[in-house]
């Protein structure tokens, strides 16, 4: 058994496809992820806000210290320590809503390989392979195309 360097192994851990493809998955995550938290603070959260009167979960905390501060920001800015159980909502509503997409993307992509599949199975056998050359050739064919063999 050769023994390889710690660079040469990390050029080939670094070079399979599998570590590309979840290279590439990451990236494309990360930017889902802005998308998604986009959705939800810009578009979900103002309807959730509107349902439940105007509320701005941003700006519910609870000031640990016991101050009275108007904003999230201003309790931040006078250095006391909150309780901002508000972020923690939408944060929550976050993960709901990225959960929700991702498992109607795999559904659809099941319904997909699934769908491809009985087509496949249900596709009929039209070639075969010649004994000779191993070329594929139609079923009806009575000499190779390729080697010219009788079959």
């Amino acid at each position: 058994m050769e023994k390889k360097g710690f660079i040469a192994e990390f050029k080939e851990f670094i070079t399979k496809g599998n570590v590309m493809d979840l290279a590439v998955a990451v990236i494309i995550g990360g930017a889902f992820q802005k998308i998604i938290a986009s959705f939800v603070s810009d578009i979900i959260m103002p309807i959730v806000g509107l349902a439940t009167g105007g509320q701005d979960f941003a700006n519910m905390f609870v000031p640990l210290d016991g101050g009275n501060y108007a904003t999230l920001a201003e309790a931040q800015a006078a250095g006391a320590a909150t309780l901002n159980y508000g972020v923690f909502i939408n944060t929550a509503i976050d993960f709901i809503i990225i959960a929700l997409v991702v498992f109607i993307m795999v559904k659809a992509v099941n319904h997909m390989i699934a769908k491809r599949k009985k087509a496949e199975a249900a596709a009929p056998i039209t070639t075969k392979k010649c004994p000779y050359c191993l070329t594929d050739i139609p079923l009806e064919a009575t000499r190779c195309p390729n080697c010219t063999s009788q079959l």
